[in-house]
This record gives structure tokens, C-alpha cells and sequence, in this order.
């Protein structure tokens, strides 16, 4: 286990015409931050900023239009991140239409791969469930967020196979079924691309998927009980043999469909709860169990592997909890920074180093 190193710890937040909120600034603890609010005064609206700064992403698969509050031409986001060695500012403008622009200390940021690894956000959600009960891209997407966060390099990889399966997908549907020379030769250099990217992210896939089992384990002991017996499986069929032959044999069958059928896009991760697959026999309390556990035990693979503890955002978590699994989880949190939203005050046990109430924030108009 990598030795822990000084993190920078989100210490304010400035948001003016951020989805709900006109105007909105925030004081976080370095430790434990409640955030407590009714439905709808817009926590997790907070915690998608955060989230945004440090990926320029929707965590909830939103466009940047909709980051913008009803009426505003463009939304402001501000985080002032400090550590024991440097400081930090990220400006953020999102305009309605066009693209966003963001700063790091005054400075403009031109690409997202500039900002992984600044700060490393976990962040747990209710829709979080569809890791368990959804498709496979839900579970290909939570493993992809783990891996990038060991290592931000492993970013353009990922990338690179999106940028290359696009190009791939798009020869393919304009061949029409009938491949000639100059589409075989284009068709023979993407193949190329995609392999090895895609060997590069299957074994990072793979290498994650067996680190992070008995760490999902171990996190379901402490939230939910019991000696339940969890297990993941990286499902690629064409990695053992290599993309590059994989490819070469689906060849005829991709041409005539117009569609790359196999590759790192396709592949499965199966979560087996008891030897049993989670999705189809896990209960609903179980998979939602199961899904904190996953994030979690991802949580703690990236702090032990970077040696710097993420923050951990738990988003209304303890509405989908009963007051033991609550206990237990307060009792489990990692050491490091943690926010906390919840529509109700924080069930018994819970201790929380800072706490906010939405209806007494202080309000100010801010630009960059």
C-alpha cells in the first residue's frame, strides 16, 4: 500500500446560476461536511458541480445547456481546493450554447485530461443501483471511472478506443456490406489503432476487476453485514487471444452489419452475490447494498494505489438505508474528506464535522 499523501481538500464552493441555484457559496470541513436540505433545494445539483470541475462531466449524463439555470445565459462554478504544500482556484464558465471554458489558477484549462488527477471525486448516487440491475455500459462505466482514477494516463487510452470505434463504426456503415480495396486497406489501419488501445484497456480492466473483489467484499461486511461472498468477473471473450485476431474474425460479420461487434465496448462485468448473479437475484436492499460497496471498495482502491484519499460524496445515501446499515456505514467511512447530503438530519450515530443548512447559505454574484 502506496504511503497516504497530502490531498487538497475542497474547502469553498461559488456557484451563480448553476441549475437551481441563482447565487450560492459554501464553507466545507476538511473532514465530514452534512449537507442537509428538502427534496428539491438542489444537493445534488451541488454535488454535480464539484464533480464537473474536476472531470468537466455530468455525473448524471447531463449537457452542459442543462447545467444552466432557467433564464441565465451561462452558468458560474468556483472551488477554492487547498493542501498543506499549494492552493488551488478552478473557475468554471458554462455557457448555454458553445463550449465551456475553465481556469486553474487564472489559467485557461484546453483540455479534460489536464484536470484528472487535481482532485479525485467519488461519488455515490440512487441511481447508482443501475450498476447492478442495469446494462452492461453502466457496470463498463464504473469500472472505466476506477481505472482512470489510478492513473490519469489511463484516460487517453480509454479515449482512444472511443475515438477509434467511432471512426471504425462510421467505415463500416458507409461500406454498405461490400468491402474493396482502399475500405479493406482504411478498414486494416483502424483494426490496428483499435487493438492496441483496446489490449491496453482490457488488461487495465482486468487488473482492477481482481483488485477490487475482496475490496468489494470487505466494504459489503461493513455497510450491510453478514459474510456475504461477492465476486467480479471481467467478461471479454476476445482478450485472451488478442483484439487484432478478435477483430480479424468478426471481420465478414461486422462488415455485413456495418458495426464493430466485438471489443472492450462489448464486454461485461458480472457481480455475483453468493455464487448467484446480482442483477436477477440479489433483492432490491441488497443491490443497493451492493452498489455502495462498489463504490467504495473503488473509493479505497484508488486511495491505496495514489496514495491520496478522493473526496467521497455520498449523495442522500441514507434514504435508501435503514438506521443499522446507516450506523454502519458512518462507522466505515475512510479517512479523508466526506460530504454528506441527506433530505432529513443525519440518523443517530452520525457525526459530522461541519453542517449546512441550504436556507442559510450566503449569497453573493460572482464572475470570471
Amino acid at each position: 500500500m502506496q504511503e497516504l499523501t497530502s490531498a487538497l481538500v475542497l474547502e469553498r464552493l461559488w456557484l451563480t446560476d448553476f441549475r437551481s441555484h441563482r447565487s450560492i457559496d459554501l464553507e466545507f470541513a476538511r473532514g465530514v461536511t452534512a449537507l442537509i436540505g428538502p427534496n428539491g433545494s438542489g444537493k445534488t445539483n451541488i454535488v454535480e458541480s464539484i464533480a464537473w470541475l474536476t472531470t468537466m462531466r455530468s455525473f448524471r449524463g447531463a449537457p452542459t445547456d442543462a447545467l444552466v439555470r432557467r433564464g441565465a445565459d451561462k452558468a458560474i462554478a468556483r472551488a477554492q481546493l487547498r493542501s498543506d504544500q499549494r492552493e488551488l482556484l478552478l473557475e468554471a464558465e458554462l455557457p448555454r450554447t458553445g463550449r465551456a471554458r475553465i481556469q486553474m489558477n487564472r489559467q485557461r484549462v484546453q483540455r479534460t485530461k489536464d484536470l484528472l488527477g487535481v482532485m479525485s471525486v467519488t461519488v455515490f448516487a440512487p441511481d447508482d443501483l443501475e450498476m447492478i440491475k442495469g446494462s452492461p455500459g453502466e457496470r463498463r462505466t464504473y469500472l472505466d471511472q476506477v481505472v482512470v482514477g489510478l492513473h490519469p494516463r489511463n484516460e487517453t487510452i480509454r479515449a482512444q478506443v472511443d475515438k477509434v470505434l467511432k471512426q471504425r463504426n462510421a467505415l463500416l456503415k458507409g461500406v454498405h456490406g461490400r468491402l474493396d480495396n482502399d475500405a479493406g486497406f482504411t478498414l486494416d489501419v483502424w483494426d490496428t489503432k483499435l487493438a492496441e488501445a483496446g489490449d491496453q484497456l482490457g488488461a487495465l480492466r482486468a487488473d482492477a476487476v481482481a483488485r477490487l473483489t475482496p475490496l468489494v467484499t470487505e466494504a459489503l461486511k461493513a455497510v450491510a453485514g453478514g459474510n456475504h461472498d461477492v465476486q467480479l468477473r471481467y467478461v471479454a471473450p476476445w482478450n485472451d487471444g488478442g483484439l487484432r485476431d478478435a477483430l480479424a474474425a468478426a471481420r465478414t460479420d461486422d462488415v455485413r452489419r456495418g458495426v464493430t461487434t466485438v471489443g472492450p465496448h462489448r464486454d461485461e462485468i458480472e457481480i455475483l452475490l453468493n455464487d448467484m448473479p446480482a442483477r436477477t437475484h440479489a433483492s432490491q436492499g441488497e443491490q443497493r447494498s451492493l452498489a455502495l460497496a462498489l463504490r467504495l471498495a473503488g473509493h479505497e482502491l484508488v486511495r491505496s494505489t495514489t496514495g491520496v484519499a478522493p473526496l467521497l460524496v455520498l449523495d442522500d445515501v441514507f434514504s435508501e438505508l435503514d438506521d443499522v446499515r446507516s450506523a454502519a456505514l458512518v462507522a466505515a467511512l475512510p479517512s479523508g474528506q466526506t460530504l454528506l447530503t441527506s433530505a432529513i438530519d443525519l440518523p443517530p450515530g452520525a457525526v459530522a464535522d461541519a453542517t449546512i443548512r441550504l436556507d442559510g447559505v450566503r449569497r453573493e454574484s460572482i464572475e470570471i
